[in-house]
């Protein structure tokens, strides 16, 4: 009988044994910290509330521009300048400059025109700029020779202002809109190249021995693990190539074209027409603000598996 009771489980009733109350209180009272007790949890922050998680998400990024927009008011109100026209003042213009009405002048209602001609320019030297810089930064940054070759002369010619090319572009393409599309792709051209070879060369030397003795190699290692652990560096740099891009449409549209966001603020440069500068300025700012989100939300769908870009 006694080597049955040793062999008999701990915490086992034992046959004709009672257990009392105060016995079952301690076996209660031994076992909770094992089921409660769990300091990982507590380390863990608790979750946002909805009206919180709505305030950061929608109210708190517009707060910093209503703070502009009323600095600017009290600036101009406080200062009498006659100058620069107040928040106010821009919006009309932006009203007449989308459907007229207001001043019926040689801008009225021209917004739609000047938006179209440089939508299709910059996103025309944008799609030219990455069709040329996305191979060309997968051949440098995985190739060691042409790396070689390339590299130094792109390092050369990077810190070139795109400024200084309106000369020349003017002479190789003549005044009009190609030496525009030229200097906006000149501009786009090189974080995407630099991005995009320093993502292939970022690349873990695991993923290639994993790959490999997965049976992976050739151009299926490059399709398989090289383009997809490059691809967040290739986004960086589409991204930093879309920003240039609509930051250089005003040169670029400097150089004689008659038509276009930038053509429209060089002429209310030329004509003392300050609300029509500002006026494309908040246009090419908006524009460039809502395509960038659109690229986010295409890398966030793309690259899902990243953590950095799934935010």
């Amino acid at each position: 009988m006694t080597t049955l009771n040793a062999a008999a489980p701990p915490g086992a009733a034992q046959p004709g044994a009672t257990r009392t109350p105060a016995r079952a209180a301690s076996a209660t009272s031994a076992a909770a910290p094992a089921v409660a007790a769990d300091p990982a949890l507590d380390l863990l922050p608790p979750a946002p509330s909805q009206l919180k998680a709505w305030l950061v998400r929608w109210i708190v990024p517009a707060l910093l521009p209503l703070a502009l927009l009323l600095a600017w008011d009290l600036a101009v109100r406080l200062s009498g300048t006659m100058l620069v026209p107040s928040p106010k003042e821009v919006a009309v213009m932006l009203k007449d400059f989308t459907v007229g009405g207001v001043y019926d002048d040689a801008f009225s209602e021209t917004l739609g025109t000047h938006w179209l001609k440089s939508m299709s320019r910059v996103y025309g030297a944008f799609a030219l700029a990455a069709l040329l810089a996305v191979p060309l930064g997968l051949l440098i940054g995985k190739n060691a020779l042409i790396r070689r070759f390339i590299d130094p002369t792109l390092q050369l010619l990077r810190p070139v202002p795109v400024t200084a090319w309106l000369p020349l572009s003017m002479i190789f393409f003549g005044v009009g809109p190609n030496a525009a599309i030229f200097l906006v792709c000149l501009g786009a051209f090189f974080p995407i190249v630099i991005n995009t070879a320093f993502g292939v060369k970022s690349v873990e030397p695991r993923l290639f021995e994993a790959a490999a003795m997965l049976g992976c190699k050739g151009t299926s290692m490059f399709r398989q693990v090289v383009l997809p652990a490059a691809m967040p560096s290739i986004f960086n740099g589409l991204r930093l190539g879309h920003g240039i891009a609509w930051f250089l449409i005003v040169v670029g549209e400097m150089t004689g074209v008659p038509e276009g966001l930038g053509a429209a603020i060089m002429d209310g440069r030329m004509l003392s027409r300050t609300d029509v500068v500002i006026a494309g300025m908040v246009v090419i700012g908006l524009t460039g603000f809502v395509t960038d989100r659109l690229l986010v939300v295409l890398n966030n769908r793309l690259l899902k598996w990243s953590p950095q870009h799934n935010a």
